[in-house]
């Protein structure tokens, strides 16, 4: 599945109104704030890392992200693409850490 497929399935579960990049902003934060939790958790607490977990707060990140996009009719596929050559640029031959 590509990255514009994602996207316009995941549309189809989208509730909203005149306020929906305001949610799907809010959501991000609050889906992001779980994968943080659990990376700290594991960090910093000794607790193991649950994969799974891991997996299905990601997902929710990337659905309210992909729904962002949506919203500002930006095809995902071209925030995918633009951050790719943006690395490249910042990185023309991957990440070396310099002495």
């Amino acid at each position: 599945m590509d990255f514009n497929d994602y996207q316009k399935a995941a549309k189809r579960t989208l509730y909203g109104n005149e306020q929906v990049l305001t949610n799907c902003a809010l959501g991000l934060a609050g889906e992001t704030g779980q994968v943080v939790d659990l990376v700290k958790n594991y960090t910093f607490k000794g607790k193991n890392l649950d994969r799974t977990e891991l997996i299905h707060e990601m997902g929710d990140v990337l659905w309210y992200l992909s729904q962002v996009a949506e919203w500002a009719d930006i095809p995902f596929d071209e925030v995918a693409k633009n951050n790719i050559e943006t690395l490249n640029k910042r990185y023309p031959h991957g990440f070396t850490i310099e002495n």
